[in-house]
């Protein structure tokens, strides 16, 4: 196998669309993360739209005293939860670039989308 297939390949793949303040999408697709690796599944995740704006540094609490989701992304890589896809047309629509986040990520573009999405056994998409 192809280190480029290998790395698109895993158990789950959660795909967050959702802006980090405002609904608890981004929050329960986390935990839906965390729990499936803590199973023992491989995880994957995928940013799109305005959850790209999840993995900005600084955030803080939402307006309605949410809190900010960079604790649990912090603790990611504990649950070896290492493969952290990004739409690359999200970011650039937001004048954001891959160095701009968190935490280091894997850029897709609109051709590669498939293959990712056909190398996972389930897709959750909140």
């Amino acid at each position: 196998m192809s280190e480029r297939a290998e790395a698109e390949h895993g158990d789950l793949l959660v795909i967050l669309r959702h802006a980090p303040h405002g609904s608890l999408w981004l929050r329960e697709a986390l935990d839906l993360a965390l729990v499936g690796a803590a199973f023992g599944q491989s995880v994957s995740l995928l940013l799109m739209g305005d959850g790209v704006w999840a993995l900005l540094a600084g955030q803080g609490q939402g307006p309605l005293g949410q809190k900010g989701t960079q604790s649990t992304f912090d603790m990611l890589e504990m649950y070896d939860i290492e493969r952290l896809y990004v739409d690359a047309s999200a970011l650039a629509s937001r004048g954001l670039a891959p160095d701009d986040l968190l935490l280091p990520v894997i850029p897709v573009d609109a051709a590669r989308l498939p293959a990712v999405l056909a190398g996972h056994r389930q897709i959750f998409n909140f």
